[in-house]
Formats: structure tokens, C-alpha cells, sequence
């Protein structure tokens, strides 16, 4: 499908704060792309913003209605509760938005996201990079052709270990009021969209949350169970405070399993190269198949794929790959999972 939204190359893009650390791995992307002009860098925090543009060899504009007027797209890395408001901003000036993740911080900032995105009709893409490695493609090939039979469950945990580091205490991600919550939000949601890829949209979740390990006022430890409408369950861990693991995705179906590593911070290291472990019901009894591939995770080629999707997506005039409502509905699936967290109850989950 072609939109009309195709942008000339090079597409002029600039960078909106790097309060979040992908920020490099798209600025450096746009540096070095023959499809992008790489027109700035804007940020609150000033002196961050002098050091990433000189690092990158553009200019740190100190307006941001100034970078805005001057480019096509930009990539939003400031706090999440800062989204809605830049947003509204960019497309005011019929500028393309790409935005890390969560997308908001609650309803009401998804709410206007929405509004603002639907009514100026820019281009908005979510920042998953589990959506572009083929990995996830050749798990998703697998589970839409049969091959694994009815999914009764999937199992997700993608965590990291920063949250036992003393530091972490001062970043702004364990500030709930910027970040909207902890390890559940902030880890969580990225397996969230990864579910509802796999698995479609569930409809109740109970959860449980835990700020024990690191004690940081924010949960550094969250676990959700959600149902679909067909029975089948999903569970999601998310913690910063895990240091090493290995299986990240387990799935299991009448017919098959699948078995994957490496693909958060806990397992990177502690897994092989070719981590996708695969078994039918074809297979000999005991034996497992492990395909050729590398995840982009493990090869250190993950959040890079945003940024080149994104340049790809307006480039092509082809809709983006992740979308705003994919943003929103895993957004809501972990805002619902903190309502069951704190109220002791299963939550039906109301999509917008």
C-alpha cells in the first residue's frame, strides 16, 4: 500500500532529546545515512544536548519550534510524560513523528496523541525494534501458519539488571510522574506488543508488582497474566533487577514449542548466537530444531532498526510497520496490568 506521505530524500530529521539513551543508536543511523539529512539535535537539558550534537557533528538548536520549522521527521526520546506535547507540536507543522517507547504515560496523553495525530494526518511510528528483527518474523511465520498448532501459552520476560545499580535511583525513568511507572512500564511494554503480535488482544489481566530488590518507589518487578477470549494465556515478567537468564520467549501450542534467548539485557550474554529453539510435532521425539539466525539483539543491530524503518516508511510512502494504535493498545495492556496490580482484581482490558 502507498500513502501520499512520501517525504524527498534526503529526509531532513532532527533529534528530540536524548533523555533516552536509544536516542544514539537513531542519531548515529541518521548521521550516516545518504537518505537523511541529519539537521539537529534539540534539548531540554542544554548541556546534554551541546554534548550530542557535538558527538554527532550537528547543530544543537535551542528553540524547539526552530528544529521543528526546519525538517521533515524527527525521532521523540524525552521523557514519556513530555510525548503528548511535542507531538502536538510536530504536527502542528506537519512533522513526522517517531517515538520510543511507552507511547504516553496514561490515557488521557494517549487520548490526545490520538486526536492530534488523526487531525494533522503526519506520519506517527512506534518504536518497537522486536517488530523488525527476523527472529520474531520467523517465530510469527511459525504460529500463523499452524506450524505450532492453538497457542495455549506464551511466556515473555524482558529485563535488565540496571535498577541494582545505585545510580539508577537519580534517572528520571524511576520518577513515576515522567516515566509513568517502573520496571513494568519501561521493559514491560516491549513484551506487551510482543503478545499482542503474536497472539492478537487479550481481554483480562491480574497482575502482581514488587519494589523490593532495588527499593527505588517505583516497581522494579512486575508480573502479569493475561487471558484472550479463546482461553489461552500470556505471562509477562518484567524487572530491572535481573542479572543473568536465559530463555526470554517461551511459546508453547497443541503441535509445537518455541523456545528463544538473548533478547533482553539478563540473556544477551548467557545464550549462543543461534538462540531460537524450535520443536513440532514433525520432529523426532526429543529433538529440537535451531535455525540459522542471530537475533539482531544479540549482533547489537536492535534499536538501530527504528531508525531505518522509519526513513524506509516515509521514504516508500508505505504505512509504518509499528503503528500508533500498537502503541496504544500495548500501552493499555500494561496501564490495565498496573490497575490489577494495585487493586487486587482481575481488569477487563478496554481498548480505546
Amino acid at each position: 500500500m502507498i500513502t501520499d506521505k512520501i517525504v524527498k530524500t534526503p529526509v531532513r530529521i532532527g533529534m528530540v532529546s536524548f533523555a533516552h539513551y536509544h536516542a544514539n543508536f537513531w542519531s548515529e543511523i541518521w548521521r550516516d545515512s545518504a537518505e537523511a539529512e541529519f539537521i539537529g539535535i534539540w534539548d531540554a537539558d542544554e548541556i546534554r544536548g551541546r554534548e550530542m550534537a557535538a558527538k554527532y557533528n550537528v547543530s544543537f538548536i535551542t528553540d524547539l519550534e526552530d528544529l521543528l520549522s526546519r525538517v521533515d521527521a524527527i525521532g521523540l526520546c524525552n521523557e514519556t510524560s513530555a510525548h503528548a506535547d511535542v507531538i502536538e507540536k510536530a504536527a502542528a507543522k506537519g512533522v513526522h513523528v517517531l517515538c520510543e517507547k511507552p507511547l504516553a504515560t496514561s490515557r488521557e496523553a494517549y487520548q490526545k496523541i490520538t486526536s492530534v495525530v488523526n487531525n494533522s494526518g503526519i506520519v506517527f511510528q512506534q518504536s518497537y525494534p522486536k517488530r523488525h528483527d527476523p527472529i520474531n518474523h520467523e517465530i510469527k511465520r511459525l504460529i500463523d501458519e499452524g506450524a505450532l498448532g492453538r497457542i495455549t501459552l506464551m511466556r515473555v520476560r524482558h529485563c535488565h539488571y540496571y535498577g541494582l545499580d545505585p545510580e539508577f535511583k537519580d534517572e528520571w525513568h524511576t520518577n513515576a510522574s515522567l516515566s509513568g511507572g517502573g520496571a513494568l512500564i519501561d521493559e514491560g511494554v516491549h513484551g506487551a506488543d510482543l503478545i499482542r503480535w503474536f497472539m492478537g488482544d487479550p481481554v483480562f489481566v491480574m497482575a502482581m508488582l514488587s519494589d523490593d530488590a532495588a527499593q527505588m518507589g517505583v516497581d522494579d518487578l512486575g508480573l502479569a497474566v493475561f487471558r484472550f477470549a479463546n482461553g489461552s494465556l500470556a505471562e509477562l515478567v518484567s524487572s530491572s533487577t535481573i542479572l543473568a537468564a536465559e530463555s526470554s520467549v517461551e511459546i508453547f501450542g497443541t503441535k509445537g514449542s518455541v523456545l528463544l534467548s538473548g533478547v533482553d539485557l539478563a540473556s544477551k550474554d548467557f545464550s549462543p548466537d543461534k538462540s531460537l529453539k524450535i520443536y513440532t510435532d514433525n520432529n523426532p521425539r526429543g529433538s529440537w530444531t535451531v535455525p540459522n539466525i542471530i537475533s539482531q539483539f544479540k549482533k547489537g543491530e536492535f534499536h538501530q532498526q527504528n531508525a531505518l524503518s522509519f526513513l524506509k516508511t516515509l521514504i516508500n510512502g508505505t504505512p509504518p510497520p509499528v503503528t500508533l494504535l500498537d502503541g496504544g493498545r500495548s500501552l493499555e495492556m500494561i496501564l490495565s496490568a498496573y490497575e490489577a496490580a494495585n487493586s487486587g482484581r482481575t481488569v477487563t482490558i478496554s481498548y480505546a
